[in-house]
C-alpha cells in the first residue's frame, strides 16, 4: 500500500475488499485492521482518484463489520469529501455518511406503519442532515452535499413532504423547534434536491455537463416533476406568507417555480393556489429592495408567463397591474425628485431607488418598452452630470435600467418588428446613452465609474461592425465607432483602475484589504474589467495600437492578468500580424522612454529597469512561435520601427555622441532570432541607412548595443566573415591531409578569394591617416603561402560598406604607393611604427572587449531561458504554427514582399529544404534542449 505505483496500490485496496466482504473473516481482520487503518485512511487522498475512491470504499466495509474501528476523527477525514470537486470521490464518501449517521433505524420503528411528514421516520434523519451541513463550515454548497448522496439516498433526500412539515407544521409535545438558521440551512437543501429530480444532472464544478439519459431516467424525471408541482403548488404560497420577512429563504423559496410543470396548474385545477403566488410575489416585491430578491420575483414571473400554457393570461395581467403602478409611482417619485431647487431629501431620494431598483430587477428580463422609461432615466442621468450630487446607488440603477431599454429595442427591430422611425431612435438613443456614460468615467465614485466602463463595452461591443454579420446588413445604421477621446478615456480608466497594487484597491473591497476573501473579489472585478476592454481589442472596436499599454503590463502583473493579456495578444496576431508588431514594439517603446525620464539618458544597462524590458522583449519573441515564415512580414516590421526608434533622437552633445535611444538595440536584439536567414542581410542594410562611417569605427562601451544588434543580425548569413573563414579553413585542412597537387583552377580560384579575403581588412587599414611611410611589398601571390587567419572577433568589420568618398580616397592612396616617395631618416620611420603598434593594442583590446561582451550577453540568455519555468508558457503552441504554415506555403514565396509600409524589400524565401539548413535559432527553446539532456529524439 505504500508503493509509489498506484496501480499497484489499487490492488491492494480491491484485493482487501474483497476479505473486508467476507464476514467471517472479520475476527481475522482486527490485528491487520488495528495495524494499517491509518494508511487506508491516509490514501483517501490520494493523488491518483481511483486509488482514492476505493480506499472510501474500503473504509465503508470496515463500518460494516464494527463500528468501534472508526473514530469520530477518522470519519470526519472521510466525511469532507463530500464536497470534492471529482464525483466519484465524492459519490464514495456519500455512500460512507449515510453508511454511518443515517443507515440506523430505531427497532420500534419496523413494524409500525409507515407515517408522513413530521412524524415519518425520515424526519429525525433530516433534521440530521441539517446539522451536518451547517456543523461542515468549511463548504457551503448544498448542491454538492445532495448530489454526492442522491444515488444512495435519494428516498430520503426526495421526502418533501417531511421537509414541507418541518417548515409549516408546530413541533410536537417534547420536540425542540428548528431554529432560524436551521430552516434557512433546510430551505436551501430542499431547493437542490428539487433542482436535482426536476434536471438529472451534477451541479457546475461537477462532472463534464449534460448526458443523455435512459428511458427509464427520463420517466423517474417526469414523475418527480409531476409530484413537486402538486406539492408545492399548494405550500409554497404558505412558505411564502410564513417566511415573507427573510430575504434568503424568499430568495431560495422563489426559485421553485422554474422546476414546475405549468400544466398541472390547469389539469389539477390549482388556478386559485397560483393566484396566491401571485398575491405573494406582489407582496413581496413591496416589502423588498435587495437586489437578489427582487431578481427572483422578476425570474419566477418570466418562468410563469409562458405562453405555451393556459395560465399565461392570468400571470400576464398581474404582471402588468403591478409594473404600471411601480412606473406611475417613480415617474411622480422622480418628478417632484427634480423640481426640487435645494438639495434632494434623503427620504425622496430613497423612495426614488428603491422604485428605480424594482424596475430594473424586472426590466432585466421583461420587455417593458410600452412604458417608455428612456426619458425619465436619462433626464435622472443629465440632471446628475450637471448637479454632481446624485446619490451613487440611482446612478447605478439609472445607467442599468437604460442599458436594459437600448437592449430591448435592439431586440425588437432585430425581429423586424419595427420601422425605420424606431431604429432612427435608438440611434439617437444609444449615441446620447454612450456620451452619459463617458461623463460618468470621470465621476468621484468608483463603483459609478465601475458600471459606466463595464455598460460602455458592452454597448461598444453590441454596436459594432459585428451587427451587421449574419446578412443583418439592415442594421448597419447604428453601427457605432468610438472616437479617439471616448478610447483614450477608457484606456485611462483601465490603467487607473487595473494595474494597481491590492492595497490600493481600498474602494473595492470596503475597507477589507486585510481580508483574503475580499482581495480575491477585488482581483476578480479587475480581471474582469480588463477582459472586458480587452474584448474591444480583439474584435477590433478601438484601435489594436491601443493594447500597448497593456501588453507593457505582461511581465509586472503576469500572476494577476498574464493569461488575459497572452490570450489578447495571440488575438489581435490573428487578426492583423503586422499592425500586433508595431503594437509589441510600441511597448517597449514606450517603457523604455519611462526608463529614460525616470533614470536619465546615461542609465546603467545592467539595471533592474532596463533588464525587465529585455525579459519582456523575450517573452514577446516566443509569443511569435516557430514557424518563421508565418511571421516573416511582422517581424521584419518590428526591427523597422526599432531601428527607426533607436535613431530617432540623435544625441544633443553632438554627432560623436551615442543617439538617445541607441540602447533600445539591445532590446531589439531579442527579436532576431526570429528573423530568415535573408531577412538578416536585409534589416542590416536598412540599419546602415542610419550609421555613419564613424559609428561602425567606434568601439566604446556606449556603443555595444549597436555592435550586439549587428552581430545577432549577421549569425547565419551566406557571406559574413565567419562563413568565410570556416570555408577557409576546412579547405586548408584538407589541402595538408591529401598529397595530390591541386589544380590550376582550383589554385586560381584560392588565391582570387584568399586575395579578397585579405583585402578587405586591408582596406579598413588603410583608410587610417598616416604619415608618410615606406611602401609596403605587394603580394604576387596568396596560393603558396597560408592564408590569413581573422580572429572572430574582427569577423563583424568585414560587412561594412565604404563610402564612395572614402573609396576614391583610397585608389588615390594606392596610386601613390606606386610612385617615388620622398625618403625619411630612420627615427621618424620608428616612432611612426610605435605610433602604429600602440593603435593597434588598443583597437584589439576594445575588439576583444566588445567579443567578451557579446559572449557573456549570449550565455546569460541561454542561462536565464534554461533557468525560466515560464518560457513554454509564453510560446505558442508548435502544432498551430505547423497547421498555420501550409496557408503560408500557398503564396509564392519566391517572389519578393512588397510592402506598403516599410520600405524593406525582403528577398525570396527559402524552401523546407533550404530551411532545413538554416543555423539553430539560440533564441528557440528547441535548440535549447539537447537530445542528449531529454534522452529522446525531439522529433
Amino acid at each position: 500500500m505504500h508503493d509509489k505505483q498506484g496501480e499497484v496500490r489499487l490492488k491492494c485496496l480491491t484485493a482487501l475488499q474483497g476479505l473486508y466482504y467476507n464476514r467471517e473473516l472479520n475476527t481475522k481482520l482486527e490485528l491487520f485492521t488495528s495495524r494499517f487503518k491509518d494508511r487506508i485512511v491516509s490514501m483517501t487522498l490520494d493523488k491518483e482518484y481511483d486509488v482514492a475512491v476505493q480506499a472510501i470504499k474500503l473504509l465503508t466495509l470496515v463500518l460494516h463489520s464494527s463500528d468501534e474501528v472508526l473514530t469520530s476523527e477518522d470519519c470526519e477525514n472521510v466525511y469532507h469529501l463530500v464536497y470534492s470537486a471529482h464525483r466519484p470521490v465524492a459519490v464514495a464518501a456519500g455512500e460512507f455518511l449515510y453508511k454511518k449517521l443515517f443507515s440506523h433505524r430505531d427497532p420500534e420503528e419496523e413494524g409500525m406503519p409507515k407515517r408522513r411528514g413530521r412524524q415519518s421516520p425520515n424526519a429525525n434523519l433530516v433534521k440530521t442532515l441539517v446539522f451536518f451541513f451547517l456543523e461542515s463550515e468549511l463548504h457551503e454548497h448544498a448542491a454538492y452535499l445532495v448530489d454526492s448522496m442522491w444515488d444512495c439516498a435519494s428516498e430520503l433526500l426526495k421526502d418533501w413532504e417531511c421537509m414541507i412539515s418541518l417548515l409549516l407544521e408546530e413541533p410536537l409535545p417534547g420536540e425542540e423547534a428548528l431554529t432560524d438558521r436551521q430552516e434557512t440551512a433546510l430551505i436551501e437543501i430542499m431547493l437542490c434536491t428539487i433542482r436535482q429530480a426536476s434536471e438529472c444532472h451534477p451541479p457546475v464544478g461537477r462532472g463534464t455537463g449534460k448526458r443523455v439519459l435512459t428511458a427509464k431516467e427520463k420517466k423517474s424525471q417526469l414523475d418527480d416533476r409531476t409530484r413537486i408541482t402538486e406539492l408545492f403548488a399548494v405550500s409554497l404560497p404558505q412558505l411564502l406568507s410564513k417566511y415573507s420577512v427573510d430575504a434568503e429563504k424568499v430568495t431560495n423559496l422563489l426559485q421553485l417555480p422554474q422546476y414546475f410543470d405549468l400544466e398541472i396548474y390547469t389539469t389539477g385545477r390549482l388556478e386559485k393556489h397560483l393566484d396566491s403566488l401571485l398575491r405573494q410575489i406582489r407582496e413581496i416585491v413591496a416589502k423588498h429592495t435587495d437586489t437578489d430578491v427582487l431578481e427572483a420575483c422578476s425570474k419566477t414571473c418570466h418562468a410563469l408567463c409562458n405562453e405555451e400554457f393556459t395560465i399565461f393570461n392570468r400571470v400576464d395581467i398581474a404582471r402588468s397591474q403591478m409594473l404600471d403602478e411601480l412606473v406611475d409611482k417613480f415617474n411622480q417619485l422622480l418628478e417632484d425628485f427634480l423640481q426640487e431647487g435645494e438639495e434632494p431629501d434623503e427620504d425622496d431620494a430613497y423612495q426614488v431607488l428603491s422604485t428605480l431598483k424594482r424596475i430594473t430587477a424586472f426590466h432585466n428580463a421583461h420587455d417593458l418598452s410600452r412604458w417608455d422609461l428612456f426619458n425619465s432615466n436619462y433626464k435622472l442621468l443629465k440632471t446628475g452630470i450637471e448637479n454632481g450630487d446624485m446619490p451613487e446607488q440611482i446612478v447605478i440603477h439609472a445607467l442599468q435600467c437604460t442599458h436594459y431599454v437600448i437592449l430591448w429595442n435592439l431586440a425588437k427591430i432585430s425581429e423586424g418588428s419595427s420601422t425605420k422611425d424606431d431604429m432612427v431612435k435608438l440611434r439617437k438613443q444609444m449615441r446620447a446613452f454612450c456620451q452619459v456614460c463617458q461623463h460618468y468615467l470621470t465621476n468621484v465614485n468608483t463603483t459609478v465609474k465601475e458600471q459606466a466602463f463595464t455598460i460602455l463595452c458592452d454597448v461598444l461591443m453590441i454596436f459594432s461592425h459585428q451587427i451587421v454579420s449574419g446578412g443583418r446588413e439592415i442594421m448597419e445604421p447604428l453601427v457605432y465607432n468610438p472616437d479617439s477621446s471616448l478610447q483614450s478615456d477608457l484606456l485611462n480608466f483601465i490603467l487607473d483602475h487595473v494595474f494597481i497594487d491590492q492595497d490600493d484597491d481600498s474602494n473595492s473591497t470596503d475597507g477589507q484589504q486585510d481580508d483574503e476573501a475580499g482581495k480575491i473579489e477585488a482581483l476578480h472585478k479587475r480581471r474582469n474589467l480588463l477582459a472586458a476592454y480587452c474584448k474591444l481589442i480583439v474584435y477590433n472596436v478601438v484601435e489594436i495600437n491601443t493594447g500597448a499599454d497593456i501588453f507593457k503590463q505582461y511581465m509586472r502583473y503576469y500572476n494577476d492578468y498574464g493569461d488575459i493579456i497572452k490570450e489578447t495578444m495571440s488575438k489581435t496576431r490573428q487578426i492583423d500580424k503586422i499592425q500586433c508588431a508595431k503594437t509589441l514594439i510600441l511597448s517597449l517603446q514606450q517603457l523604455f522612454n519611462e526608463m529614460l525620464s525616470e533614470l536619465g539618458s546615461n542609465f546603467d544597462r545592467s539595471s533592474s529597469a532596463f533588464c525587465g524590458i529585455k525579459e519582456l522583449a523575450r517573452r514577446f519573441s516566443l509569443t511569435f512561435g516557430l514557424d518563421q515564415v508565418k511571421t516573416r512580414d511582422a517581424i521584419a516590421m518590428l526591427h523597422k520601427d526599432g531601428i527607426e526608434f533607436a535613431f530617432k533622437e540623435p544625441s544633443p552633445h553632438g554627432e560623436g555622441h551615442t543617439p538617445v535611444n541607441l540602447a533600445f538595440l539591445d532590446i531589439l536584439s531579442e527579436f532576431s532570432s526570429k528573423l530568415l536567414r535573408q531577412d538578416k542581410k536585409t534589416v542590416h542594410v536598412y540599419l546602415e541607412k542610419f550609421m555613419t562611417f564613424q559609428m561602425a569605427l567606434r568601439r566604446e562601451d556606449c556603443w555595444l548595443p549597436l555592435i550586439s544588434y549587428r552581430n545577432s543580425l549577421q549569425v547565419g548569413g551566406d557571406d559574413d566573415t565567419m562563413s568565410v573563414i570556416s570555408g577557409i579553413s576546412s579547405r586548408g585542412s584538407v589541402r595538408s591531409k591529401k598529397t595530390k597537387p591541386a589544380t590550376a583552377k582550383r589554385k586560381v580560384a584560392e588565391a582570387e578569394e584568399s586575395s579578397s579575403s585579405d583585402g578587405m581588412w586591408m582596406n579598413r587599414e588603410q583608410t587610417l591617416q598616416s604619415p608618410v611611410m615606406m611602401q609596403t611589398p605587394h603580394l604576387t601571390s596568396t596560393v603558396m603561402r597560408e592564408p590569413k587567419r581573422l580572429r572572430p572577433e574582427e569577423s563583424y568589420m568585414g560587412v561594412y560598406p565604404m563610402q564612395p568618398e572614402q573609396q576614391q580616397q583610397q585608389q588615390q592612396q594606392q596610386q601613390q604607393h606606386h610612385h617615388p616617395q620622398t625618403p625619411i631618416d630612420y627615427n621618424t620611420q620608428v616612432t611612426w611604427m610605435l605610433a602604429q603598434r600602440q593603435q593597434e593594442e588598443a583597437r584589439q583590446q576594445q575588439e576583444r572587449a566588445a567579443m567578451n561582451y557579446a559572449k557573456l550577453r549570449t550565455n546569460l540568455q541561454h542561462a536565464i531561458r534554461r533557468g525560466t519555468g515560464l518560457m513554454e508558457d509564453d510560446e505558442e503552441p508548435i502544432v498551430e504554427d505547423v497547421m498555420m504554415s501550409s496557408e503560408g506555403r500557398i503564396e509564392d514565396l519566391n517572389e519578393g514582399m512588397d510592402f506598403d509600409t516599410m520600405d524593406i524589400d525582403l528577398p525570396p524565401s527559402k524552401n523546407r529544404r533550404e530551411r532545413t539548413e538554416l543555423k539553430p535559432d539560440y533564441f528557440d527553446p528547441a535548440s535549447i534542449m539537447e537530445d542528449s539532456v531529454l534522452g529522446v529524439s525531439m522529433f
